[in-house]
């Protein structure tokens, strides 16, 4: 009776640990992963061809964004900002963290096109810009939350969302595009890395030491709007050095290439022309500032022309102040 109870018994726990076995896979796997995203094929800019979650996502730190290479407002300021990221984080960027441009055009952004404008914002190893088939790329889009509903009086089409994720873990966050790039970079570098890689702060430091921030809403408008192409007095980055600008540029003519950049092009103004082609064709974006705004930034470059120039440093040619 003892050794009928016993066999039962082994038999039993062999049944269960097979159980046990078959479900670990499903209790390892994240909501988020290989049976949530779709396995489509994209190629990127070197003509790659690669599967969405196998090559792109699996077990990576990823940063995403939704851009067209003719978009004529969003993409080109959310594509400059994620070109400061990719600064801050160095070369943690091909290595631990992936950034991919998903095309919303793929008709006409070819792998070439793609390329081109790659290369405008000086994107480096670890950054794709993919396209795809139509439809594979709204698929994408609508699995990671950035898709949007087409809206007649947005000519941009999407909206400037940036999808930040640790497939590995399962963590995702949606934020906004254009925000502060260092912050986006701890969000991705820190705050997705369970901060393995945070740099640490000695004991002394605290909140209360921290200098307090001043910015008058010109400074605040140049930062968020200007900062991630142009800078006052450190050199030309993606576009010009705008030191100066208001001593050699008319006032009308400056004011018209702040508020309606696109409209001066298609005018075929001769100095935005000549601006365009010197600075590999990159368009400038229409922020859609209103005629304070406007002033406010001008004014805000113009007191900085009078001001003392600050020596340059690493940190302060990657963004101005926010």
């Amino acid at each position: 009776m003892r050794r009928k109870i016993w066999v039962l018994a082994t038999a039993a726990l062999m049944v269960a640990a097979v159980a046990l076995l078959s479900i670990r896979p499903a209790l390892g796997e994240n909501r988020w992963g290989a049976s949530y995203f779709p396995n489509v094929e994209l190629t990127d800019q070197d003509g790659n061809k690669l599967k969405f979650y196998d090559d792109l996502l699996k077990d990576k730190i990823v940063a995403i964004e939704l851009f067209y290479t003719h978009c004529l407002d969003i993409c080109p300021l959310e594509t400059a900002r994620l070109a400061q990221v990719q600064k801050v984080l160095g070369d943690r960027v091909g290595k631990d963290i992936f950034f991919y441009s998903l095309s919303i055009d793929p008709t006409r952004d070819t792998p070439e096109a793609l390329k081109a404008y790659a290369q405008k914002y000086h994107a480096g190893p670890g950054w794709r810009f993919l396209t795809g088939k139509k439809e594979d790329i709204e698929l994408v889009s609508k699995k990671l939350g950035l898709w949007s509903a087409p809206d007649p009086n947005d000519r941009d089409g999407h909206t400037a969302h940036l999808m930040l994720g640790n497939v590995a873990t399962g963590q995702w966050m949606r934020n906004n595009a254009l925000d502060n790039p260092k912050f986006l970079a701890i969000m991705i570098g820190d705050w997705l890395n369970n901060w393995t890689s945070a740099k640490r702060i000695t004991p002394h430091q605290s909140y209360e030491e921290a200098t307090k921030l001043k910015m008058d809403r010109g400074q605040y408008l140049y930062a968020t709007e200007c900062a991630a192409c142009h800078t006052l007095g450190h050199g030309d980055t993606i576009g010009p050095d705008l030191l100066g600008i208001t001593r050699v540029r008319d006032p009308k003519w400056l004011t018209r290439i702040v508020q309606t950049p696109d409209l001066l092009l298609d005018e075929h103004d001769p100095l935005a022309t000549a601006l365009f082609s010197k600075y590999k064709q990159l368009r400038m974006p229409n922020l859609h500032l209103d005629a304070e705004a406007t002033q406010l930034v001008i004014g805000y470059m113009e007191a900085q022309s009078a001001a003392p120039i600050v020596p340059a440093t690493v940190e302060n040619k990657q963004e101005q102040p926010r």
